[in-house]
């Protein structure tokens, strides 16, 4: 039943490896702490999954974060399993989650990202094609607002520059369009005729966009060597430098420049505007820097004329 499971997630909820990777890794994590059994009609109680939760924390040492993912997990197969008839209720439901402490998303300033656009800028026409790569990299993830997996799959026909878009396949197989801005109009064009110079599929639509200088499609440790590199000297960045910090980085610029949580979540490509909402605890955080740093009244501890 397990292995089904796992087959419906890929097959039919086109989840991607990774998140099937690690359904499949706490899946058996748990069938480890019943010895080995997978009779889950009679393992999946209430009291079995509180026994494993204490097991997490207490004997794994893992984070409250982590410890509501293994119960997320859990959760889902016994959805499934009853609809297959096995299970008449969900035990998860009634097992309280750990309290997760808040995680705002780290982002970089914007005159971080200025500095490092204007320190790489130099003349177009020149530079390497690992230069070129690179800047576009960075470029896409900060201009777009990609994951990392969206920004390897993309082929040269998903860019359509005509109409100053890219088309998207996001989790679960979903499309999106995003907007591109004219100089990475420009920045793809000058990448696309340097990469031509060494592959001669280099416009075929079907071709990788983004490539190693072998003409093979980028992979994940790729991505983020590049993003580590490119942002390891640029001035104000000291939080973690990867792609997703990037992508947090313009949902938090976009937020704090007027956009709307709707259009912002279509362009994230998230399933629920709960997701896109996380952003807006960095914006009131933004707003009461400023209140307290530009009000006069904050500025003096609330003394003038009181």
């Amino acid at each position: 039943m397990r292995n089904k499971y796992l087959s419906y997630l890929s097959d039919v909820r086109r989840y991607s490896q990774r998140t099937c990777d690690i359904y499949a890794d706490v899946l058996q994590s748990f069938v480890d702490f019943c010895d080995g059994s997978e009779d889950f009609a009679t393992l999946l109680n209430v009291n079995s999954i509180r026994a494993y939760e204490v097991y997490l924390f207490d004997k794994r040492k893992l984070a409250a974060r982590t410890v509501s993912q293994h119960l997320s997990v859990l959760s889902g197969f016994c959805r499934f399993l009853m609809k297959q008839g096995v299970l008449q209720s969900n035990p998860v439901h009634l097992v309280k989650r750990p309290k997760e402490e808040k995680r705002l998303p780290l982002f970089y300033k914007d005159a971080s990202m200025e500095s490092y656009f204007e320190g790489t800028k130099g003349d177009p026409e020149y530079g390497t094609y690992e230069q070129k790569l690179n800047r576009l990299i960075i470029s896409m993830l900060a201009s777009c607002g990609l994951r990392r997996a969206e920004l390897i799959s993309l082929n040269v026909g998903s860019v359509d520059l005509s109409r100053q878009v890219i088309r998207v396949t996001g989790k679960g197989d979903k499309m999106r369009e995003i907007p591109l801005i004219p100089s990475l109009c420009e920045e793809i064009s000058l990448y696309l005729s340097a990469a031509s110079s060494l592959m001669e599929d280099a416009y075929s639509p079907e071709s990788p966009l983004l490539r190693t200088r072998k003409g093979a499609r980028l992979y994940p440790v790729y991505v983020d060597r590049v993003v580590k590199k490119e942002l390891a000297a640029v001035p104000g960045i000291t939080v973690r430098r990867s792609p997703h910090v990037l992508r947090h980085t313009l949902a938090t610029e976009l937020l704090a420049d007027g956009a709307d949580l709707n259009s912002i979540k279509e362009l994230l490509g998230h399933s629920s505007l709960a997701a896109t909402q996380v952003y807006t605890h960095n914006t009131v955080e933004r707003l009461q820097s400023v209140y307290k740093n530009a009000h006069p009244r904050a500025k003096n501890g609330g003394k003038n004329g009181d």
